[in-house]
């Protein structure tokens, strides 16, 4: 998990996961399209993506298509997120249980 943290971590690869969830299957050229980025950064930044498993890439023809693989980040939510989110929810029953209790008394 710590790859796919670090690969995160940059705001170059959190645009390029950004425009690959708006629209899938984007070849290079697409990808460097309104980016104030070189194709080769572009590239070392979809290698390190690709590396993190949450960009894959298909080749169709002469275009390589690159698509989001939004698993890893789930798997994140999973373990850092859901898990807090549980005893919020758990929070808030207990408080709304005591509001409702605190109604039906008056």
């Amino acid at each position: 998990m710590d790859i796919v943290f670090k690969a995160l971590a940059d705001e170059s690869r959190r645009q390029l996961l950004d425009k690959l969830h708006a629209h899938s299957g984007l070849t290079l050229s697409q990808l460097c399209e309104d980016l104030a980025m070189t194709r080769q950064a572009v590239t070392k930044h979809l290698r390190i993506l690709e590396d993190a498993n949450l960009v894959v890439s298909q080749k169709q023809g002469r275009n390589k298509l690159h698509y989001l693989n939004p698993v890893p980040i789930q798997q994140i939510a999973e373990r850092w997120i859901d898990k807090f989110e549980r005893s919020q929810l758990r929070l808030l029953t207990d408080l709304k249980k005591q509001l409702e209790g605190e109604a039906d008394e008056k």
